[in-house]
């Protein structure tokens, strides 16, 4: 079936919901990667309600068109690009907050809402959903739990895994499956909720979801500032942390590059030359005791330590972290890429980063959740996109993030601990997971998904 008469069909039975302007489809090419698909998708199908989706899929279903779903473009492994011949199922404007029970701990929530948003509203509650992705204010709770997202706090909070009790998933077929529960146990059956997140739009269309929620955590807030001579002293002092057991809420670690590139993006005065800095944030009754013996700790590894009680310093100060992404565009095309080692593996994992800077003579800027292991090494390059639209990636680099990945997994990490596969890791998923069970994962998305219609292309690509 042609695409003009797939297009007759979503109009037909969406309306205006359905959009065709070119300016809307390229858009759909591409996400915050830096990644696009080669050419644009047929159309953009901007759905307001489950019937929406339910409606699109039962047409994708019966013409064999495969469907691309989005949340706010925000994601970082080109998992949500849409591009020839394929619907892209935008559920940005499915953004109501359903339902809030502060006696169960529970709401209930779009796909399309803000994390930033739904946080303001839970605070009215003294609630709050603990998952906190840098991109908090632009980056929507269904595309955290297609990723599988994580965040500054998980740490001590946990990810997106730990947050939700139950997703609506429509299939393939339009047919619309309650997942999960809303009490705080329950095991009956295989946990499908579990396997749905971070399956990255494979496994079906989420179109709602039940959060778990927290309440605000009593007392004060506490803020350490520690700048170290160099990352893998700063490396080595955040895994001393872990090992001495005082649990952060926050504990970020930015190398030399980043740093100053974000001193100079926010207009600061100029970091000694090599530093690296830790910023960490200790909350709750114990804050304050904590926070000292955070210090003192630091200190003893040769940190230069500030520490603060001021909520508005705090914030100025993960306004640095917070703004990573932004300078690092400030230094040219970036191939922001991201894997997890065990916490004690830190410093050697930044040994590695460092030697293949060397061996490539590239630049790689490294900020890492310390807490939690979580890298994210940005691959700085010079490069114009091409005819159609892209910047391509030069083989050196991906040698380099190549050697990075593996590198990782020797340290037994993984390739990716939140902004999931996409298209730019699905290479490299059978080195980490095996043979039998890469297949036995594509197997699980085909029983999902029979004709392979959802997000083909990403995560399981033979």
């Amino acid at each position: 079936m042609s695409d003009g008469e797939v297009v007759a069909q979503l109009r037909e039975a969406l309306g205006d919901r359905v959009d065709t302007d070119p300016a809307s489809l390229q858009i759909a090419r591409a996400d915050k990667s830096g990644h696009a698909a080669a050419s644009a998708p047929l159309a953009v199908v901007r759905a307001r309600t489950v019937e929406d989706v339910q409606q699109t899929m039962r047409i994708a279903t019966r013409t064999g068109t495969p469907v691309v779903a989005r949340g706010a473009g925000t994601g970082l492994a080109g998992g949500a690009n849409a591009g020839a011949g394929e619907i892209a199922l935008s559920l940005r404007e499915m953004d109501r907050i359903v339902e809030v029970r502060p006696d169960d701990l529970i709401a209930v929530v779009e796909p399309g809402v803000l994390n930033g948003a739904l946080d303001a509203a839970l605070a009215e509650h003294g609630l709050w959903w603990a998952p906190d992705p840098a991109s908090r204010d632009i980056s929507t709770v269904g595309g955290n739990i297609a990723t599988g997202a994580g965040g500054l706090l998980c740490a001590k909070y946990g990810v997106v895994r730990d947050a939700v009790l139950g997703v609506d998933l429509v299939l393939a077929d339009g047919r619309l499956l309650r997942l999960g529960h809303r009490t705080v146990k329950g095991v009956t059956g295989l946990d499908l909720t579990s396997l749905v997140i971070g399956s990255e739009g494979t496994l079906g269309i989420v179109v709602g979801a039940t959060l778990k929620l927290r309440r605000r955590v009593p007392g004060d807030v506490h803020t350490i500032a520690a700048v170290f001579p160099d990352v893998r002293s700063a490396a080595a002092a955040s895994a001393a942390v872990t090992a001495a057991g005082i649990q952060p809420a926050i504990m970020e670690l930015m190398d030399a590059t980043c740093l100053a590139a974000v001193h100079a993006l926010l207009g600061m005065e100029v970091p000694p030359a090599r530093a690296a800095q830790l910023t960490l944030q200790t909350d709750g009754p114990a804050a304050a005791d904590e926070a000292e013996a955070i210090a003192t700790l630091l200190r003893e590894r040769g940190g230069e330590v500030a520490v603060s009680a001021d909520p508005v310093e705090g914030e100025r100060l993960l306004r640095i972290r917070r703004s990573m992404h932004p300078a690092m565009e400030t230094l040219g095309t970036t191939l922001i890429e991201d894997v997890s080692v065990p916490r004690s593996a830190l410093p050697a994992m930044f040994d590695e980063i460092a030697r293949i800077e060397r061996a490539y003579g590239i630049v790689i800027p490294t900020v890492a959740h310390a807490g939690d292991g979580n890298l994210h090494p940005n691959f700085v390059f010079d490069a114009e996109p091409n005819a159609a639209g892209i910047v391509e990636v030069p083989p050196t680099v991906w040698e380099a993030a190549d050697e990075l990945f593996r590198a990782a997994l020797k340290l037994g990490g993984t390739l990716t601990g939140e902004h999931g596969v996409g298209v730019l890791k699905s290479r490299w998923l059978a080195d980490e997971l095996g043979d039998d069970q890469w297949e036995l994962q594509r197997q699980i998305t085909r029983v999902f998904d029979p004709a392979g219609i959802l997000n083909p292309g990403k995560v399981f690509v033979a």
